[in-house]
């Protein structure tokens, strides 16, 4: 079987839309039949929407038809037009030129500063620096604290808008998600600040310990 877009969502619509086993759509979605037969009670999956596989190039009405007939038969995908522009890639690891490495701690500072709720995984991934750093820059203990301002990445040229627009909504859409199994509610409202507002603050040094 070869792989296929959206399982479930496929799943879904097979089980809305044909008299198919149980079987031959687990065998084809690659899923459990007592999954299938969870989707078909209402049980799984009750807030995905159907994916026509017809429409998107995974099947083809004659294979449904045939196998409707035969409950024995196990249906063959096609191979989606879709499938090589919607497969996931895996990023290679983000490279900074050495003329804007020495830019890295500013960004990270704007991070800790406008948007706690980024993990240091993604700011790491983000300008390709590492948790001790962003620890360093967190606590001010890193080497150049006395020289270290916020700085927006996208004005660094570490990242660009849409890149840091997308790692701030996922950043706040997980926030959300975990304050509302806490039952914490928040005030809505924009969480990504123009870089005019943020950009270039000086980064407070830490208090001298009697």
């Amino acid at each position: 079987m070869a792989d296929i877009l959206m399982p479930k969502a496929t799943a879904v619509w097979l089980v809305d839309n044909t008299s198919l086993t149980f079987e031959q759509i687990a065998d084809f979605c690659g899923l459990h039949p007592l999954e299938v037969k969870g989707i078909a009670d209402g049980e799984v999956a009750r807030d995905i929407r159907g994916a026509d596989p017809i429409a998107n190039g995974q099947l083809s009405r004659e294979e449904i038809d045939a196998a409707q007939q035969d409950p024995k038969r196990r249906m063959t995908a096609l191979k989606s037009r879709h499938a090589e522009h919607l497969k996931p890639t895996k990023k290679a690891p983000r490279y900074t030129p050495v003329s804007r490495r020495q830019d890295r701690p500013d960004a990270i500072a704007w991070f800790v500063r406008n948007h706690p709720e980024v993990s240091d995984a993604q700011i790491s991934r983000l300008l390709g620096t590492t948790k001790a750093t962003i620890d360093q820059v967190r606590n001010r203990t890193h080497w150049n604290s006395a020289n270290i301002k916020a700085v927006d990445p996208v004005s660094l040229g570490l990242s660009t808008q849409l890149e840091l627009d997308d790692i701030v909504r996922k950043a706040a859409e997980k926030r959300a998600r975990d304050n509302a199994r806490k039952g914490i509610v928040e005030p809505e409202g924009p969480t990504l600040e123009p870089a005019s507002e943020t950009a270039a603050e000086p980064w407070p040094q830490a208090e001298d310990e009697d």
